[in-house]
């Protein structure tokens, strides 16, 4: 059975037809003309100016995880909205918040509005709930992926506006807390915004609203690629626990970043899900593995991965990843249609008509933040919950096949209880389960 239904993301402007009042292939595309034109419309509103809030009319951030992604969206937040003020900044790492601080500082144009007073610093596993606490409006959660789902669930609890990081979990159990933590959300008119920020970016919006429209015809399949390159080391320590080596290292570590095909090709799989009206796979097959990736300092995550997956009405979907040095890249989706083929990142279609995107390419980073601040101000909630769940959840069924050798389907993968990473978090020992090996490894 299908956990995920499509979403009525803001409410009354995403129509979904019941299954057999149309075809499969014009149900996708009048979901994803609906889909388009919903996010579109956001940039369309009023801009901050022209709303307010109930009382005071600053909007006070609240950042958790202040790393390189966290300090970039804290800046593209203040950057979004001339009365948001970061206030408070909370990090497992007191000089990840000093690091922070300083770049926040260093920018001229928003440094006026960097108000985190010595006391709104908070170090620590617990430092989420100091922020949350601290009385901001607006919480920014760019932690390593395992966190997130307790994190969003506080935030929530607590009547928190949400800019969520991707992914949303590691594993299945993370994801279902995170889809009872949105339709929380939901009912509480509060706005979740993800980070999976080409859902935001313009040229892909018209991109995908060619497609909506017929101009590649019905979608027979997609190629989808993330090959880059290495992710760096920071080094262990040896004065330091296990605990704290890992998570300065967080992304070679599967209970902490979900693996590579979680933790950042979570953007293809997104597009590919996106395209096809978000809804999920039915099973999935796949291959992957270490090559460079050899040295124990790396953890337990593949450098490689290359999955199958099958949707409804037999459309397929090609997905590889990689993260090797010296290796061609290549970063976007080919989708082959009926009567021609799009190549999505680089906003072109060959079908029906020759056509490109020509229009503006603000920074979907901000953008993403425009709207969220948007959306506040005018009464108007955002909620990205569906597709942030079912897309990370893509990630985690291509992970599974990857590291077992097995064909899971998406039930299958609905019934995992596997939870990744330790009951307490404490500084010291940590065990780092062994490197996945296919037809050992066993799904659970």
């Amino acid at each position: 059975m299908n956990k995920y239904t499509l979403p009525d993301d803001r409410a009354g402007r995403c129509e979904i037809r019941p299954s057999g009042e149309t075809s499969a292939a014009s149900s996708r595309r009048e979901f994803l003309k609906s889909s388009v034109a919903a996010t579109a419309a956001i940039g369309t509103m009023a801009s901050p100016g022209h709303a307010h809030t109930a009382g005071d009319d600053k909007l006070k951030v609240g950042l958790i995880g202040c790393g390189g992604r966290g300090t970039g969206a804290a800046i593209d937040a203040l950057h979004a909205d001339p009365r948001a003020e970061i206030t408070a900044l909370g990090d497992t790492f007191i000089d990840r918040i000093q690091g922070c601080l300083s770049s926040l500082l260093e920018d001229e144009e928003v440094s006026g509005r960097v108000a985190v007073n010595e006391d709104h610093q908070f170090v620590g596993f617990d430092a989420y709930k100091q922020v949350i606490d601290s009385g901001v409006d607006v919480v920014l959660l760019a932690t390593s992926p395992h966190f997130r789902p307790q994190h969003l669930e506080y935030a929530i609890e607590k009547g928190k506006h949400c800019f969520v990081e991707k992914p949303v979990a590691v594993d299945v159990p993370g994801v279902l807390r995170v889809e009872q933590a949105c339709k929380s959300a939901k009912e509480k008119s509060l706005s979740v915004v993800s980070g999976l920020c080409w859902r935001y970016d313009k040229g892909v919006q018209a991109t995908m609203d060619k497609i909506a429209n017929d101009s590649i015809g019905d979608i027979i399949s997609i190629e989808s690629t993330y090959n880059g390159f290495q992710i760096a080391h920071r080094g262990n320590n040896p004065d330091l626990s296990q605990m704290e080596n890992q998570i300065r290292n967080w992304y070679h570590f599967a209970w902490l970043s979900g693996d590579h095909i979680v933790e950042q090709a979570v953007h293809s799989l997104d597009k590919s899900a996106w395209l096809l009206g978000d809804a999920h796979p039915l099973r999935a097959f796949g291959t992957g593995g270490r090559q460079q990736r050899v040295e124990k300092k790396y953890g337990n995550i593949y450098d490689h991965h290359t999955v199958f997956f099958e949707f409804p009405n037999d459309v397929k979907v090609f997905f590889t990843c990689r993260q090797q040095d010296n290796t061609t890249p290549r970063v976007d989706e080919l989708v082959l249609g009926s009567e021609g083929q799009a190549l999505i990142l680089r906003n072109q279609i060959r079908g029906k008509e020759t056509w490109k995107y020509r229009g503006p390419k603000p920074s979907m980073y901000r953008v993403e933040h425009e709207e969220l601040f948007n959306s506040i101000r005018n009464s108007d909630p955002i909620n990205d919950g569906h597709h942030m769940c079912n897309s990370t959840l893509m990630g985690i069924l291509g992970r599974n096949c990857t590291y077992t050798g097995q064909e899971i389907t998406w039930d299958q993968l609905m019934q995992s209880t596997e939870r990744l990473g330790p009951e307490d978090y404490q500084w010291g020992d940590v065990s780092v389960a062994p490197v996945a090996i296919p037809g050992i490894t066993q799904f659970s």
